[in-house]
């Protein structure tokens, strides 16, 4: 047999493989792309079968993912539109530096927006849809990108210039502009904060599907609305980015589209310095199901892969990893021609009639607007599955020397003379050399092409964009009496403040005037609140319906999904639901629908766990209920540690239209609803609230005359004492569970130790807090008025007694209040780590129960010389406490 030497073996593959592209040549020019796949399918196929093992990939080759010749020609006038986008990156990067100057470190980014100006723009004149086309789309805009977003708005005329120079001084005369999207403080500008990096992802995601949820259930026409969602590739580290992707894949969200903005960049440094982050996404996106769509190299580089018939220029791009590619970003054409052409002698010479010039000006797709125009038409037009588009471009692009493609670009906030001469020059922006200095502004004449072609451009589209309207229609208040039965108490029956919950939910899904606008929503614990019995009264939404029979069909309670279904199951996510819960409530404003959500989860789970969504909801200016079920330390017997909730109450505090109540009763629960709905959904009030409810069975009183209002306030007497002329006095309080602990220490403290005690129910302590320091800040500022007296003052400025407070939450809770009190308040709480115990257990170690309640009071009236020592001494071993017992708080 002849020996055949390397080089005649290789020579022979090159032909074999050849004569294999030839082919596939051919069948694409015969039969079509669609004939090419399934010829190779087959291939593969046969190829396992015969015990050949095709390594696996997800990737496709690091080029286009829209070939030259399928690029469909761009609509509208390329030199006006890259005018307008000059304008908007010369007043953006204005914005920011002027700032600077004038007040040294109040902050801003310049590049981000210049790496994401293509994007936007191609956007904003050609797919960006506003209110008057009757299906605006939804845009989560890049956080860092802000101020390009204001720049375009001051060209169509929305902002002034005065706007601009108070960009990051909201306070200033005049008005100013925020550091980035916030729609509490621009509600009619912004939809949606997005600067917390990963939040704009999930909320894109869940935002999508509920939309499909208001066409399924018919409380929305079917419409174009598309959702998108523009996020740096730095950003997808962050765990909320990525981790909700393949829901939208399994609900065919094809109304979604990701724009991720590739500029290899994170803050400090590369995102995948020794790797290649779009290849990772890709690879991501396409194993959830995605259409992915890659834009990395402008058309300067199309007649180049034309040549590339033996795949050398594919095979080069795809090997080099992002540091070095950022590396090139800043380097000349000398250095590109020897390190990356230098290669090899046929790349060489694929560029030999380009200059050093011409290779380094040559463009990333993701700064070319016929690219990026054609990855949006196709995005756009995908049916079956959500679109993710990984736009290459350089972070800082257009500021070279000053920070182009630098580690110090994101930090870059200032620009000296020079370099803001450059970068006018390289955009042909009209400021001349004498006005540079200043920095101005740059706005068009009003009758200008630039002008009249971005107002004809968003009239077509059908609006500007951002822009938040409100135009949810006003509600119908459900009749008062849907809520009676729960003022009644129930008579000797014992019930949960969570049976309590879901059986006024129950009504409220029945209410002809707000049943269908109402939004049950709960992570994968609907059976833990017994809430099973929905199932079936409203059904799970699916938007595939149930295409099997499910376990327990045979059961009055069956697990029904139905694409009409009024429930949000949304499994083991809490960050998944909490989105939910943003998009139904805020649909009063996005999609014109007054949805009401009411969102039950695991306490432990909300504030704790999702509180950066939370203030996310805030800020979005959420409407709706959270109800934070099986809550307080002490309540949730035998979970232990992890579920316990003693905090959710003291975190409430800190979002500024959260309204926290802890109810302990049937009745105080209804007052709070009912009020809610009034304040929300019928005054338009832009809060939420936070509702504890437990899992803990006791009798529900009738509710006390005139409770009403103290129950809104925050504190109410819910029970006098029998012996109001005892000599020895002290006032309760006590809120949700362990209310009926303090009303078992009343009776104690009158039958066993003649001490007469008021008891107060405190349904929020919150609402108290904020009251009282609303009084004490309107005095501070007007000494010469009558004062103003916080409520828990009014209520307990004549209280006779010590006052002590008992809480399923931590003391700092209670004490929130103290120094409105006359005088100083004993609390008792629940600081520590819970424990894996039964109830009695679990309040003896926290020291919560009737018999602490007991102690606290004797011991305050000791302290206060009303009583001796010894009472409270012998009251301790009476009551069996261990004095010596480890501190819960600590141990």
């Amino acid at each position: 047999m002849r020996h055949i030497s390397p080089k005649d073996a290789a020579d022979l593959d090159a032909i074999e493989t050849r004569e294999w592209l030839d082919s596939v040549d051919y069948v694409l020019q015969s039969g079509g792309p669609l004939k090419v796949a399934r010829l190779l399918n087959e291939l593969t196929q046969y190829a396992r079968r015969n015990g050949v093992k095709l390594p696996f990939t997800a990737n496709t080759p690091y080029v286009n993912t829209i070939p030259a010749d399928e690029q469909a020609l761009m609509p509208g006038s390329p030199d006006v539109e890259r005018r307008i986008k000059s304008f908007v990156r010369w007043n953006a990067a204005a914005m920011v530096v002027r700032a600077n100057k004038a007040s040294e470190g109040i902050g801003g980014h310049i590049s981000t927006f210049a790496s994401a100006a293509t994007l936007y723009e191609v956007g904003f004149n050609h797919f960006f849809r506003g209110h008057d086309s009757g299906d605006p789309d939804v845009i989560f805009f890049q956080g860092h990108a802000a101020p390009g977003i204001y720049a375009r708005a001051y060209l169509e005329g929305r902002i002034d210039e005065t706007h601009l120079e108070n960009f990051r001084r909201e306070l200033k005369a005049g008005g100013g502009l925020s550091s980035y999207p916030h729609p509490w403080l621009m509600p009619d500008f912004w939809d949606y904060p997005s600067v917390s990096m990963g939040l704009s992802p999930i909320m894109a995601i869940y935002q999508a599907r509920f939309i499909r949820y208001l066409e399924d259930r018919g409380l929305k026409p079917k419409s174009q609305t598309k959702v998108w969602a523009f996020l740096g590739d730095g950003e997808t580290d962050e765990p909320e980015s990525l981790g909700a992707i393949t829901l939208p894949s399994r609900e065919k969200l094809d109304n979604l589209i990701f724009v991720i903005n590739c500029n290899l960049q994170r803050l400090d440094g590369p995102v995948r310095g020794n790797g290649q982050i779009i290849q990772e996404l890709e690879a991501t996106f396409r194993g959830a199901g995605w259409n992915v769509i890659k834009v990395l190299w402008g058309r300067e580089w199309d007649p180049l892969l034309a040549k590339d018939r033996d795949g050398l220029l594919v095979k080069r791009m795809g090997e080099i990893v992002d540091g070095q590619y950022q590396k090139y970003a800043v380097e000349s054409g000398a250095y590109l021609r020897e390190h990356f052409w230098g290669a090899d002698p046929r790349l060489l010479d694929m560029v030999k009639h380009l200059s050093d010039d011409q290779l380094k000006k040559m463009t990333l797709g993701g700064h070319d607007p016929v690219k990026v125009y054609n990855a949006f038409k196709a995005a756009v037009e995908h049916k079956g599955a959500p679109t993710v588009i990984l736009a290459r471009t350089i972070k800082g692009y257009g500021l070279g020397e000053a920070g182009e493609g630098k580690n110090i670009t994101h930090q870059q906030k200032k620009l000296n003379e020079d370099e803001l001469r450059a970068f006018r020059t390289r955009f042909g922006v009209p400021i001349s050399d004498a006005d540079i200095g200043h920095t101005p502004f740059y706005r068009p004449a009003e009758d200008s092409i630039e002008t009249r072609y971005m107002r004809e451009r968003r009239t077509a589209l059908g609006g500007f964009v951002p822009a938040r309207k409100v135009r949810g229609e006003v509600l119908t208040a459900p009749a008062h009496d849907q809520f009676e039965e729960f003022f009644k108490g129930t008579e000797g029956r014992k019930a949960s403040t969570t049976m309590v919950f879901v059986r006024l939910l129950s009504k409220l899904l029945r209410d002809k005037d707000i049943g269908r606008f109402i939004v049950p929503i709960v992570p994968d614990e609907a059976r833990t609140f017994g809430m099973e019995a929905l199932f079936r009264a409203v059904g799970i939404y699916s938007h595939a319906g149930q295409v099997y029979e499910p376990v327990d069909m045979d059961t009055l309670l069956y697990y029904k999904e139905a694409s009409d279904g009024q429930i949000l199951e949304e499994g083991i996510n809490e960050a998944g639901a909490m989105s939910s819960f943003i998009a139904a409530g805020t649909a009063y404003a996005t999609h014109g629908v007054n949805t009401i959500p009411f969102f039950i989860y695991y306490s432990m789970f909300g504030f704790q766990r999702i509180g950066d969504l939370i203030w996310a909801a805030a800020d979005s200016r959420t409407r709706g209920f959270l109800l934070g079920g099986t809550a307080g330390r002490t309540t949730l017997a035998g979970e232990g540690l992890q579920h316990q909730d003693g905090n959710s109450q003291l975190f409430a505090l800190a979002y500024p239209n959260c309204l926290p109540y802890d109810p302990a009763y049937a009745f105080e629960m209804a007052v709070i609803i009912e009020d809610g709905i009034r304040r929300m959904y019928i005054e338009q009030e832009s809060v939420f609230y936070y509702l504890t409810v437990m899992n803990e069975q006791y009798e529900m009183p009738p509710m006390p005359e005139g409770a009403r209002e103290g129950i809104l306030k925050g504190l109410y007497r819910f029970r006098s004492t029998s012996t109001p002329k005892a000599k020895l006095r002290a006032q309760l309080f006590g809120s949700g569970a362990i209310l009926p602990e303090v009303v078992k220490a009343q009776a104690i403290l009158e039958s066993e130790y003649g001490v007469a005690a008021d008891v107060w129910s405190i349904t929020s302590y919150v609402q108290l807090y904020r009251d009282g320091y609303s009084a004490d800040r309107w005095n501070m500022l007007h000494p010469g008025e009558p004062p103003r007296v916080p409520y828990v003052t009014q209520c307990l400025k004549d209280a006779p007694g010590v006052f002590v407070a008992a809480s399923d939450y931590v003391k700092a809770l209670p004490h929130a209040i103290d120094r409105w009190l006359p005088r100083p308040l004993a609390t008792l709480g629940t600081d520590g780590f819970g424990r894996s115990e039964s109830r009695e257990s679990l309040r003896d170690f926290f020291e919560v129960d009737a018999r602490y309640v007991v102690v606290a009071t004797l011991g305050a009236l000791a302290r206060a010389g009303e009583l001796e020592v010894s009472v409270v001494q012998k009251a301790i071993k009476a009551l069996g406490i261990d004095s010596n017992k480890l501190d819960p708080a600590v141990s």
